[in-house]
């Protein structure tokens, strides 16, 4: 079975003070869901674009596990204190089998 991947990239932020505090919820909640992050705003080398912007990597064991958390209490209460001043792009994407 494919596994399920949570990506989430982020254009600007404003207050990182507010993007931490969502951090704390989401953290949890994703872990509860099964979600594992692989990748959490480390060094970046852009090509092509050349954009380098803060980037999550989250896998699930499946793209139904992850909708599913997505959708989850849990999570939904921490999209609550994503703050306004966050600009985020983010996808769930299938990966290969």
């Amino acid at each position: 079975m494919a596994k399920g991947y949570w990506v989430s990239v982020y254009p600007a932020i404003s207050d990182p003070e507010r993007l931490t505090a969502y951090n704390k919820l989401a953290g949890p909640a994703v872990r509860a869901a099964g979600g594992r992050t692989l990748s959490r705003g480390g060094r970046v080398v852009a090509h092509e674009a050349g954009i380098t912007q803060r980037v999550v990597l989250i896998e699930f064991d499946s793209l139904e596990q992850a909708v599913a958390a997505y959708e989850s209490e849990a999570y939904q209460k921490a999209l609550v204190a994503l703050p306004d001043g966050v600009e985020r792009d983010f996808r769930i994407i299938e990966g290969i089998d």
